[in-house]
């Protein structure tokens, strides 16, 4: 990141501002990586729909870490009436995790200036046991101190026990857990427990209510 792109440093201590990482962190897949994970999956044009449906039906199972991989595609392909070979699942499964791999660098200046300002960070994934590695060793990982997944603590949000479990391991009392995530469901999720929340859709807006909070 140059210098010129960097934004003035955020402070928020004692507050922990703990992300989500899909679609906050990470833009959402791009319509090319959709394309190309339907085509190695063989769903044609007119059944792309009912693909997506079954795909995000099943997600919540591997992202609470109750399915495997293999099972989960197995789920998808029979809600579809689609049976796939192991090896077609492996290639699919690559090319799936891929396109979640864009990161928001609009984003990560917000996560650089609250680092530079000394904010507690923590990430907090609805994701499945695949995911950890990226998120607790990817470039971006260095700027949290915690990283909660989904899928290792088998809870999933917006239950209220994932939450609770990610303040008590902070060592913060609740209204000291700020949470952004791009559903407000999962916002909510945090509020419900006596955090704070920012549901998120750009960069700027995000850093407005950060800055707001620190004023």
């Amino acid at each position: 990141m140059h210098s010129a792109d960097q934004i003035a440093p955020l402070r928020l201590a004692p507050a922990v501002v703990v992300f989500d990482y899909g679609e906050v962190i990470s833009y959402s897949p791009p319509e090319s990586d959709r394309l190309q994970l339907t085509e190695r999956a063989g769903i044609t044009p007119a059944h792309t729909p009912a693909f997506w449906r079954a795909y995000w039906h099943h997600r919540e199972e591997l992202d609470r870490g109750t399915v495997s991989i293999a099972d989960y595609w197995a789920r998808v392909g029979d809600e579809i009436g689609v049976s796939w070979h192991p090896l077609d699942i492996d290639q699919m499964w690559a090319l799936d995790h891929r396109s979640w791999l864009s990161l928001n660098p609009d984003t990560l200046r917000v996560l650089q200036a609250l680092k530079a300002g000394g904010t507690r960070l923590a990430l907090l994934s609805n994701a499945g046991v695949d995911f950890s590695g990226w998120l607790r060793h990817g470039t971006f990982s260095a700027l949290f101190e915690r990283v909660f997944v989904s899928g290792e603590l088998h809870l999933v949000k917006p239950d209220p026990a994932i939450y609770e479990h990610v303040i008590r391991e902070l060592g913060i009392n609740p209204a000291e857990f700020l949470f952004i995530d791009n559903r407000a469901d999962n916002v909510d999720g945090a509020r419900a427990v006596g955090g704070e929340g920012h549901v998120f859709t750009d960069a700027s807006r995000l850093e407005r209510w950060l800055r707001e909070l620190s004023a």
